[in-house]
Parts: structure tokens; sequence; C-alpha cells
């Protein structure tokens, strides 16, 4: 849209005006470079001395201090929202995101804010990307596309154990009985967060095999059917 071209003033007024937008410190700056220092140290707190990045044991350092276990899915929501790309670390890059989009630069405020990051997490529009996001973050290697059945049975009582408890239980105890998957790639897991969030459970009224679902939920289907 085009901007209406404003009216010229006073040139004293003109003069101020453009004076208080280009001094950073009048306009708010001096606040955002202290938040912004204040994120940078505790960073510092976190991080390993010697790499300068946030590793395992400075998670549970954080996790400490958060109060919460380091297997709490807030802790992911909370990696999620900083986008971090490996599991495990944060990065000084990773952590800015993350606290400034939470708008916190202390403990005690990171700690206040985890419920909303939960309500945050839980709107469907996020929680896809969540979901996926929690996949994609558990690839620790090089390379690697899929997740073993074990993991992939934590992940998902984790990430949408809360949202489809019926589903999710019955969907952990038939990978851990069939033998025909060891391991899980992107398309079986993006496809039953659609299972979940479309079929009827348990009667599975609405469920087309000849639609384009993976395999394995075709024969989880036939496995419950047999039941």
């Amino acid at each position: 849209m085009r901007r209406t071209p404003a009216k010229k003033g006073p040139s004293n007024a003109t003069s101020s005006s453009n004076s208080s937008a280009a001094d950073p410190l009048r306009s708010g700056g001096r606040t955002a470079t202290k938040e912004l220092d204040s994120i940078d140290q505790l960073y510092n707190t976190y991080a390993n001395k010697s790499s300068g990045i946030i590793d395992p044991e400075g998670i549970e350092h954080l996790c400490s201090d958060l109060e919460v276990d380091h297997t709490d899915v807030r802790i992911l929501m909370l990696a999620w929202k900083m986008q971090s790309e490996r599991q495990g670390y944060f990065t000084l890059e990773e952590w800015r995101r993350g606290f400034k989009a939470l708008r916190v630069d202390t403990i005690s405020k990171l700690k206040k804010s985890l419920p909303d990051l939960e309500k945050e997490v839980q709107r469907p529009s996020n929680h896809v990307n969540f979901y996926s996001y929690a996949f994609q973050y558990c690839l620790t290697e090089e390379k690697q596309k899929t997740i073993d059945i074990e993991s992939i049975c934590e992940l998902l009582e984790l990430v949408l154990g809360s949202l489809y408890p019926p589903q999710v239980n019955s969907f952990v105890k038939y990978l851990k009985i069939q033998s025909d998957y060891k391991v899980i790639n992107m398309d079986q897991w993006m496809g039953f967060y659609r299972f979940c969030n479309e079929i009827s459970f348990p009667d599975f009224g609405n469920y087309d095999a000849e639609l384009a679902w993976p395999l394995i939920l075709d024969n989880f289907v036939e496995w419950m059917r047999s039941k």
C-alpha cells in the first residue's frame, strides 16, 4: 500500500522528530541493549567455557534452575521456540531468538513464561509445526532420516500423549509388539498426526485404507479391528 505523504510541519519540529528517531537511546535502544546484555550474560552462565555453546551439561543446569526435569516436554518447547538445530545444544543465536520471542531476560521470567509457551504450542496452527520439529530435533546423526521404535514411542507420549491419549496409547502398544518396522520416518510420523486429527477412534468409521495412508497405519487399524 502506498503511504500518504506526511504534511510538512515547522522545521524545528521536523528536526526534533528526526533526531529522536535517529537516536536509539531516545527510542528504546538503551532498554533493548540492556535486555540483550542480560540475555547474553545468562547464556554465559550455562555455556561451556571451552566451546562457548550450551551443551547437555549446561541444559541440565538450566533445567535445575527452572525446576523441571530435562525430559519435560517444556524443554522441547523451549528448543522449538529457539529453533534449535542440534539436540542437547543451544547456540547464542538460538538462545537470543528464543528469549526475544518470549520477551524474557532472566530465569525467573523464563520460568513464568512456560505456561504461556505451553498454550502457544497447543494452538492447532502451532502444534503441527511443533510435532514436526520434535521429529527433526531427534535426528542426531548426519543424513539420519529415521528414528528407532523405542525412541518414537517415548516421543509420541511426550508430544502427543496429552492431546490424544487413547490413540497414542494404542499405537505405542502396537509399535512395541509388531515386528515389521524397526524405525519410523517423517512421512509415517506426520501420517499418525493426521490420523489422530481426522479418524474417528476407536471405531475407525471414516478410515479408508485405499487413501494415501502410510502402510504402517493400515496395519495398525487392522490390528485394532482384530482385537
